[in-house]
């Protein structure tokens, strides 16, 4: 199988989400985006490594911009192949697994790989994989850990949907497991046991009464969230359980450190009998909208008239170039709010609106 860079990144799309790659699963589709760069682009030094495919030029500019996007998608929920409808007021949309998490935007980066001949920043392509499993997994992870020179340049861009905006920076993310002891005992004789599942209800009422707290930052507002996301118990119908376990997610903006995260976490909960484990966690990232870099991009969006900037609330990988003093923003076609569903989907002129905005960026045009 292959498929045709030069098409219309609408056409590219949808090869591309025809092409099934559940995280873990990447192996065919990082196969196919290898084959187009080294046969369809020029200029590109061109790596694989796993299941992840880089590529970059090296033409000496004094800039050097990242289009990174992961090639994985959550399970398939009856949603491949692709299809197009016609929505309301005639609009075209195209449906599929990864139309929205973040084929499209892979699209638009392979698309002008192979069609901006004269781009005036140096351009470094990452295609990686297992972004949407366990941070353990991501191959941007390994491409930092195992060749961070890949990782450097003077902003990044990653096609995650933002509905053509420029969402700055992200939340961080954490996740802790908080557990609760009691003593077992047969249900027919409960009052000689101690229900942990019941100890559960402290924390659930903590949870429930939680204030979420809003940051404002370089005019971005970035909203907290704390919430269960699991809850395990039980041995049997007749025993009473002597443990029981809440996984709790944090979502926070980025002025917090991860270690001052899991410190509000932990107040949140003092002084129940509980023990605390954090068992996942990575950092926001703050805007960095400053960087010439990036406000070069933003003139251009705000020229478009079809977006602007905002805060980016998920937890996406710009974190990792923020870490590395690497301004970065999220920026690609679709719906956030229709990532992973069944019907998930993007109306069809948000990636020509997105790929065209890129395009005049790539190519230095200032309006």
């Amino acid at each position: 199988m292959t498929i045709d860079l030069s098409a219309d990144p609408i056409a590219l799309t949808a090869a591309l989400v025809d092409i099934p790659s559940v995280s873990k699963d990447e192996a065919l589709i990082a196969d196919i985006v290898e084959k187009a760069l080294r046969e369809q682009t020029t200029g590109f030094e061109i790596l694989r490594h796993g299941n992840t495919v880089l590529a970059r030029t090296n033409r000496g500019l004094p800039t050097r911009v990242i289009l990174a996007g992961h090639l994985d998608t959550v399970p398939i929920a009856d949603n491949v192949p692709s299809r197009f409808e016609l929505g309301p007021g005639g609009q075209r949309l195209l449906f599929g697994c990864g139309t929205v998490d973040m084929k499209s935007g892979d699209a638009v980066f392979l698309h002008l790989a192979a069609t901006v001949a004269e781009p005036v920043h140096d351009l470094t392509l990452i295609f990686y994989d297992a972004e949407e499993i366990a941070a353990e997994f991501n191959g941007l992870g390994k491409i930092e850990r195992e060749l961070p020179e890949w990782l450097e340049g003077d902003l990044a861009i990653l096609g995650e949907p933002s509905g053509g905006w420029v969402e700055a920076g992200c939340q961080g993310t954490l996740r802790v497991r908080l557990t609760t002891s009691g003593v077992r005992a047969h249900t027919a004789r409960a009052w000689l046991g101690d229900n942990a599942i019941h100890r559960l209800a402290p924390i659930l009422e903590r949870l429930s009464n939680y204030t979420a707290r809003e940051v404002e930052i370089d005019g971005c507002v970035y909203r907290e969230g704390l919430s269960a996301v699991r809850v395990s118990g039980g041995v049997a119908g007749n025993v009473v359980p002597d443990v029981a376990e809440v996984d709790v997610n944090f979502r926070f903006a980025p002025d917090r450190t991860l270690d001052q995260a899991t410190e509000h976490v932990r107040e949140v909960f003092a002084g129940l009998e509980l023990d605390f484990e954090r068992t996942d966690g990575a950092p926001g990232a703050l805007p960095g909208l400053a960087a010439p870099a990036a406000k070069d991009l933003i003139d251009i969006v705000h020229a478009h008239g079809s977006g602007g900037v905002r805060a980016k609330y998920g937890w996406t990988d710009v974190s990792r170039f923020a870490a590395r003093g690497i301004p970065a923003v999220n920026f690609g076609p679709g719906d956030p709010n229709l990532a992973h569903k069944r019907d998930e989907h993007l109306p069809v002129e948000q990636i020509t609106q997105v790929a065209s905005m890129l395009r005049s960026y790539l190519l230095g045009e200032k309006d």
